[in-house]
């Protein structure tokens, strides 16, 4: 390593935060300090006075389930550099450093030094009206869930008791009626994705839903090659070989939420889709397994998304 690349490392500054309910640890890794502080919105105002001291790097945040919520929107309120990790993969650097031990401490200190040695990239943060129309978003997979859970329930469940499924389920329609109207209104609101959200609708299989979905989770449409966009909703297959051994290519990682509607949509589109019905039918008849072939549409027409938005023009069949 040159003297260049050496002073470069000595001035950076990267940062551990572990999250907590009540509290949140905080280590500055290069100067070595920690304490710890409530995880309140006065403490948090209070922090970010600290931090902006310091000629930070990056600060790296786990995810939390939503106590990072309100620490995290702050940190990028003030443009300091934040991003927030998975917990797994501080958990598996953390094994790979020989890290058993877990207190507060450790995890922010783990999280510091995650920071430095694997060195993430700080992405723009999304806007408040893009974080309201996720949270819309989650909230509606909340209840498509929990209807799908009463749905099943109604089958096994002895006939006195249909009716109280049945208001569940009753209840459960008004509130996923209340929120796709949310995220139509607020979609509406946001002038910058009208002009999308109309090319994704002239896409026969792909709806609202769908096209709500793409809008909140993937803001990334249309500035990513074929290949990021694939790998980003988890659809690119990845290699399994060792020595002689070919194994077989599997998906894995992305965005989940992404990958499930598209799932869900393939099975229209492959019923009203030219294009696509076409292109499932032949995976098929090449000795595809239906499955196998069903996540290749779904590659193929997220690529074919992304091309649309990046050119602006609308579906056409081939």
């Amino acid at each position: 390593m040159n003297t260049t690349t050496n002073a470069n490392i000595k001035q950076q500054r990267n940062v551990g935060i572990d999250v907590g309910k009540s509290f949140l640890d905080i280590h500055i890794l290069e100067v070595d300090r920690h304490w710890q502080i409530f995880n309140s919105k006065e403490d948090i105002k209070n922090l970010l006075k600290t931090l902006r001291r310091y000629k930070l790097t990056r600060i790296v945040v786990e995810a939390t389930g939503g106590y990072e919520r309100r620490l995290v929107e702050a940190l990028a309120e003030v443009e300091l550099p934040v991003i927030v990790v998975q917990p797994m993969k501080i958990r598996q650097f953390a094994r790979a450093e020989g890290v058993l031990a877990k207190t507060d401490k450790i995890d922010a200190q783990i999280i510091a030094l995650f920071a430095a040695k694997m060195q993430p990239v700080v992405r723009p943060f999304s806007s408040e009206k893009v974080r309201h129309v996720r949270d819309l978003l989650a909230r509606k997979r909340q209840i498509t869930e929990a209807r799908t859970q009463e749905l099943n329930r109604i089958q096994r469940a002895e006939k006195a008791l249909e009716r109280s499924h049945r208001r569940m389920i009753k209840c459960l329609d008004k509130e996923l009626e209340w929120v796709n109207a949310q995220l139509t209104k607020e979609v509406a609101q946001v002038t910058e994705w009208q002009e999308t959200y109309e090319l994704l609708l002239t896409v026969p299989g792909i709806g609202a839903g769908v096209a709500h979905t793409l809008l909140g989770e993937l803001p990334e449409l249309s500035a990513l090659s074929s290949r990021q966009v694939a790998a980003l909703c988890g659809l690119a297959p990845y290699n399994r070989d060792s020595g002689n051994m070919r194994g077989r290519r599997r998906i894995k990682g992305g965005r989940a939420p992404i990958r499930t509607i598209l799932y869900m949509a393939m099975f229209s589109a492959i019923q009203c889709n030219d294009v696509m019905k076409r292109f499932y039918s032949r995976l098929v008849a090449e000795g595809k397994h239906k499955k196998v072939a069903l996540t290749e549409c779904m590659r193929k027409m997220m690529t074919s998304l992304n091309a649309m938005v990046r050119d602006n023009k609308a579906w056409k069949e081939a």
